[in-house]
């Protein structure tokens, strides 16, 4: 679910604890939780509300300035049903403590594996360590720019990015990539490795 900046920084400091779709069906569900770029949201519900039982209440709660402005939004798809979405901060994203993270010799040893892995079933051939060398060389590089330089797509280039973000090695700047300290000394590693 895709929530904007102004959103998340609402719901982080508690001024924000709800938020309105039109869905064909949920796309969350209560009790999930999905990493932003302000931490870790939670999904308290999820329910179908009819358009006439919101109030003013809602409006705020979600962060609009009032009913009249959040029913604008919404009656953008007005043949889609309303889904009420109870929001909560739950916690930082793993990811950056991870990020800053120095691997332990043995951490080192099995992100090397990972990343092994990750070329070895990679339908475009070997690139973890030409990805991270590249984002390296090239902090703040945009993704369609180092997308390009590997003769990739933008899209699936940043979702294998994404992997590595995942095992802390690489932070999203606007725009582009950095590595993180933990990226700094796995390719360290593969550098020694060759």
């Amino acid at each position: 679910m895709m929530l904007p900046l102004w959103v998340l920084r609402g719901v982080a400091d508690g001024s924000i604890d709800r938020a309105f779709r039109r869905w064909d069906r949920p796309r969350v569900k209560a009790g999930g939780r999905q990493r932003t770029a302000l931490g870790v949201i939670g999904f308290t519900s999820v329910e179908v509300v009819a358009r006439e039982e919101l109030a003013e209440d809602d409006a705020s709660r979600a962060g609009f300035a009032s009913l009249e402005r959040l029913l604008t939004v919404l009656d953008r798809r007005p043949e889609r049903p309303i889904f009420r979405i109870g929001l909560e901060l739950v916690g930082p994203d793993p990811r950056v403590a991870l990020r800053e993270a120095l691997p332990s010799a043995d951490e080192l040893n099995d992100i090397v594996r990972r990343l092994d892995r990750l070329d070895h079933v990679s339908r475009h051939g070997a690139w973890t360590r030409a990805v991270l060398t590249a984002i390296g060389e090239r902090p703040g590089t945009p993704a369609v720019e180092l997308a390009a330089s590997f003769g990739r797509e933008k899209m699936p280039f940043k979702l294998d990015v994404r992997k590595l973000k995942e095992l802390g090695l690489t932070e999203s700047l606007r725009p582009g990539y950095r590595l993180s300290p933990r990226g700094e000394s796995v390719l360290a590693r593969l550098r020694r490795r060759r």
